[in-house]
C-alpha cells in the first residue's frame, strides 16, 4: 500500500508542483533526457503522488516531458527533425509577435530590453547557463507582451518548454563570450521603426543557434 507522507490539503498543491518544475525545464535547469520519478518529485515540492502525478501529466500533455509505454517520465531529448520543426515554429510565431509589438514599442520597452540584454551579458560572464536562458526568454517576452496576443505568446512559451532542456545543451557548445549579437539589431530596429530590420533580426536569433545543434 502506498504511503501518503502527508495531506494535501490545497487543491492548488499540483499546480505548485506543475508551475516549479514547468519553470525548471523551460529554464534548461534539467538536462535532455534525464529521468524523473513521481517519489521524487513529491519528495522535492514536498508534496504526496497525487500532485505529482498530475503536474506529470500536465507537462506530458505540453511536450514538455515524455512518458514511454513502461512508464519512464522524462525530459525529451529531442531529434534533429524535432528541432528543426520546432526552430521554424519559433520563426514564424516570434517574428510575427516582434512585428505586432512594434508600433507598441516605445522608448520605455526599449531602455528595458536594453537592461535585460545587459544582464544576459552579466550571466555569460559567470557562465550561468540557466540564468542565461532564463534571461534570455525574459528579453523575448518582454518584447512579445507588447503585442497584445496572448494566445500568440502562449503558443510561444509552449515551444520554449519543449525547448529547455535542449538550449541547456545549446549553451554548452555554444561557449558564448557576450549577450547574443541579434539582440543589439533587434533593439536597432524597434528605435529605427524598422519592421524588415526587427523581423529578420527575430528570425535570426531564434534559429542560428539551434541550426549548430542539427547534424
Amino acid at each position: 500500500m502506498l504511503m501518503q507522507t502527508r495531506p494535501d490539503p490545497s487543491p492548488s498543491a499540483h499546480d505548485r508542483v506543475y508551475r516549479g518544475l514547468r519553470t525548471r525545464i523551460m529554464h534548461g535547469d534539467i538536462d535532455p533526457g534525464q529521468a524523473l520519478t513521481l517519489r521524487g518529485i513529491g519528495k522535492e515540492y514536498g508534496v504526496s503522488m497525487t500532485p505529482a502525478r498530475e503536474a506529470v501529466r500536465r507537462l506530458v500533455a505540453e511536450g514538455a516531458l515524455s512518458l514511454s509505454s513502461s512508464g519512464r517520465v522524462a525530459t525529451p531529448d529531442l531529434s534533429n527533425e524535432r528541432i528543426e520543426e520546432l526552430a521554424a515554429l519559433r520563426s514564424l510565431i516570434e517574428v510575427e509577435l516582434a512585428s505586432r509589438a512594434l508600433p507598441r514599442a516605445h522608448m520605455a520597452l526599449i531602455d528595458r530590453l536594453q537592461v535585460i540584454n545587459g544582464a544576459i551579458g552579466e550571466m555569460v560572464e559567470r557562465q550561468d547557463a540557466v540564468g542565461y536562458i532564463r534571461t534570455n526568454l525574459e528579453f523575448h517576452r518582454t518584447l512579445y507582451l507588447r503585442a497584445q496576443a496572448p494566445a500568440m505568446l502562449a503558443m510561444a512559451e509552449t515551444v520554449w518548454l519543449q525547448l529547455g532542456p535542449t538550449m541547456r545543451k545549446l549553451y554548452a557548445r555554444m561557449r558564448r563570450r557576450e549577450a547574443p549579437h541579434f539582440h543589439r539589431h533587434i533593439i536597432a530596429a524597434l528605435k529605427a521603426g524598422d519592421e524588415p530590420g526587427l523581423r529578420l533580426a527575430v528570425r535570426s536569433d531564434v534559429t542560428q543557434g539551434l541550426k549548430m545543434l542539427v547534424t
